[in-house]
Parts: C-alpha cells; sequence; structure tokens
C-alpha cells in the first residue's frame, strides 16, 4: 500500500536503475540443502566454486551432534550481550581454545568479522592516528578506520608503504591488512609489515578471514605461517564463518588488548552473545580443524592441478597459491555473462564487479574445497575452457 501524501525523499527508483544501467545489478540465489560441492540453487542442480567452505567442514555431521546437544544444553539463543548474561562456559571454552591455537594470551567471541574489525580498529585508534591500510582490504577494515576518525593513508604495496613510512609525521599509529586479500587470494607480507611496524613503534591488525583453517602450522594462520603470534603490537582476528563452516569472529591479542575490548568497544558491548551452543559447534570445528592435517593437504592439492591445468589451457588467473581462484574478465557485461555460460553448464561461480573490485576488473571468483573431488575440478575447467577466449 502506498502513501499517496508522500513522494519517496530518497529517489531510491532511479537509483537502482542506475545499478542496472551498470550492470552491477546483484541478485541472491536461493540454494536448497545444506553446503556441499554440489547443491541445488532454485532447481537446478550445479557443482559449487562459490562457497568459503575451504575445509568441508560446513555440513560436518559432529559440528550437527555438537549443536544439537549444545542446544539440549542452553536451548537456542544467549539471551543476552555477555555482559548482561549471556556469557557461559561454552563461550569461555571457546575463546580459550582459540587463543590457545593461534598462540595468544586471550581471544574474544564476535558475531561477526565485520563487528570484530570495527571493535578493534576503534580501540586501537582514533583522532590524532595515523592507519596504514592496503588498499584491497576488506570493507569491514575500510569502514571501521572511518568510524574511528582516523587519518587514513592508503598503500598499494609494501614498497609503497616503506616509502609512505619514511615520510610520516611523528604520531601514534596502526598497520591494517587482510591476511588473505578475499578478492585476489594473494598473502600479506605479514612478517614485513611487522617488521615495519617495530621499526616505526606502530600497532599491526590482521584481518585472518580468508587464512585461518587453511594457511600455517595447524591452520593457524599468516601469523603463525610467519613464526609470529598476537603480542603487544599485533592483534588477529579470525573469522569463523569460513573455514571452520561456522559463524562469529574472535580477536586474538593480549589480555590488555581483550580487556580493553571488553571494556570499551561497542560492537562487543551492546551486542547479544552467539548461541551457546553455536560456540560449542564452533569448539568442535576448531578441534577438528587443527588436528585433521588432511583437510589442509588436500586442498593444496586442488589448488596446484587447479592451477597447473588452467595454466595448460591459457586462463588469466591471477597469482594466488590459497583457495581463492580469480580470473580476470573485464567489464561488467563480459563478467555476468560468463558466469551465466558456466551457469548453464552445471557450475556455480562467482561474479565479482565493481566497486567490490576496481573498474574493468570484473572477474570470476573461483573458490576451491578440501571436499571437491578430482572431477569437480576437471569439469570446471572444460567449462571455463569453453568461454570466449578461453575466459579472457
Amino acid at each position: 500500500m502506498t502513501n499517496p501524501l508522500y513522494d519517496d525523499p530518497f529517489d531510491l527508483h532511479t537509483r537502482l536503475c542506475d545499478v542496472r544501467q551498470r550492470d552491477a545489478w546483484r541478485r541472491r540465489a536461493r540454494r536448497d540443502g545444506p553446503v556441499s560441492p554440489h547443491v541445488c540453487v532454485e532447481g537446478k542442480p550445479l557443482v559449487s566454486f562459490i562457497s568459503n567452505d575451504y575445509l568441508g567442514l560446513a555440513g560436518d555431521a559432529r559440528l550437527v551432534e555438537a549443536w544439537i546437544q549444545g542446544a539440549h544444553t542452553y536451548g537456542i539463543g544467549a539471551g543476552a550481550s555477555h555482559l548482561l548474561g549471556g556469557h557461559t562456559p561454552a563461550h569461555e571454552a571457546l575463546e580459550e581454545s582459540l587463543a590457545d591455537w593461534v598462540g595468544a594470551q586471550r581471544a574474544l567471541l564476535f558475531s561477526t568479522g565485520y563487528m570484530a574489525n570495527l571493535a578493534v580498529v576503534t580501540a586501537l585508534s582514533g583522532r590524532g592516528f595515523t592507519v596504514y591500510e592496503n588498499r584491497r582490504n576488506h570493507a569491514s577494515l575500510i569502514d571501521a578506520v572511518t568510524l574511528a576518525h582516523a587519518r587514513r593513508v592508503r598503500y598499494r604495496d609494501s614498497g609503497d608503504l616503506e616509502r609512505r613510512l619514511a615520510a610520516r609525521l611523528p604520531g601514534r599509529g596502526l598497520i591494517v591488512t587482510d591476511g588473505v586479500f578475499s578478492m585476489d587470494g594473494d598473502v600479506a607480507p605479514v612478517a614485513l609489515l611487522a617488521r615495519l611496524a617495530h621499526a616505526q613503534n606502530l600497532g599491526l591488525i590482521v584481518d585472518d578471514a580468508h587464512a585461518l583453517g587453511v594457511i600455517g602450522p595447524a591452520g593457524a594462520g599468516t601469523l603463525a605461517a610467519a613464526h609470529l603470534s598476537p603480542c603487544a603490537g599485533i592483534a588477529l582476528v579470525g573469522t569463523l564463518g569460513k573455514a571452520l563452516g561456522v559463524l562469529g569472529a574472535f580477536v586474538a591479542g593480549t589480555a590488555d588488548l581483550i580487556e580493553t575490548l571488553i571494556q570499551t568497544a561497542r560492537p562487543y558491548v551492546y551486542t547479544t552473545a552467539v548461541p551457546p551452543a553455536l560456540a560449542l559447534a564452533t569448539a568442535a570445528a576448531v578441534r577438528i580443524a587443527r588436528e585433521e592435517e588432511f583437510r589442509r593437504t588436500r586442498l593444496r592439492q586442488h589448488i596446484a592441478f587447479f592451477r597447473s591445468e588452467a595454466a595448460r589451457l591459457g586462463l588469466r588467473l591471477v597469482p594466488s597459491d590459497t583457495a581463492i581462484q580469480p580470473l580476470l574478465i573485464g567489464g561488467n557485461r563480459a563478467t555476468m555473462a560468463a558466469a551465466e555460460q558456466l551457469r548453464q553448464a552445471g557450475l556455480l561461480v562467482g561474479a565479482v564487479r565493481p566497486p567490490t573490485v576496481p573498474a574493468g576488473q570484473g572477474r570470476l571468483r573461483i573458490t576451491l574445497s578440501a571436499a571437491h573431488e578430482t572431477a569437480d575440478i576437471e569439469r570446471l575447467l572444460e567449462g571455463l575452457a569453453a568461454l570466449p577466449a578461453g575466459g579472457s
């Protein structure tokens, strides 16, 4: 029902028409059933290369059982924020397990990675601070710096960062980076960033959303792979909804950092805790991810096979040794057409366009999982080879 007394003061229809004209329209496709390499989307069976379930844990029966047992013990919801009665032994045990995994003094749970990044960046910076931020950082880190009212200095790569740091004015600040960049799949040089931060007396925040569970010893992430751990100058943000197959996030660091977040971080103080049953399921996922090395081995084998065969076919892959394997296409219309051609061939691949990536760098964002079979990847390669000019 419309109200004849008012026009739309936001001119939303015009704005939406502009999105369509730029071939930038986003659409939610309904998936039936659990996360799996083989899914049914709106009635069509597809082989999925769009999921971030890198270790194949999202449908693991052990996580389901842990959730069910947790629901029997605690019910469904947490009932309150952590500070007003929502904190349980299940949350406490999970935080201790996460801290032990990544080698930190303490860890703190959040509902999402977005909220965790907002919390830690705003807690560690503010007016008068300078934040050196990689241009390809996730949107949550970009928004966090804005909300912190800090001075933002964006850098392209480590060489560009070194030049900017050499010319910087004295003052407090941070270096903020993704551990694995979500649209390119490459790994940040965290060891170098840590050295630069230490030399300049800056803090370092690493968002390991796409690395946790996949990279480093026991899947502990990019810091562990670089023989580092969260400490007085380094904070780690880990996402639980990707390789671990559940939901939520955490910040790991010193006891002082975690207590500061508990006392001051608005995304923590003013949010209902995640369900205790979810915390128990997540603890099961952490245990499996740490112990079952074969999942990371299998994923690495899939990545090597895919890249080797893609090179033989002349596909324009972005350099990446992680589960994220982007194939550059170019314009928005061509990117969408390529994704639709693959869909018609029974393959589900993400089409990424601006503003998520720079203009003219539309791509198919292929994600691999330990749950894939070699036959699934061979089928994908056949579909990619059939694209106009081999995907270029």
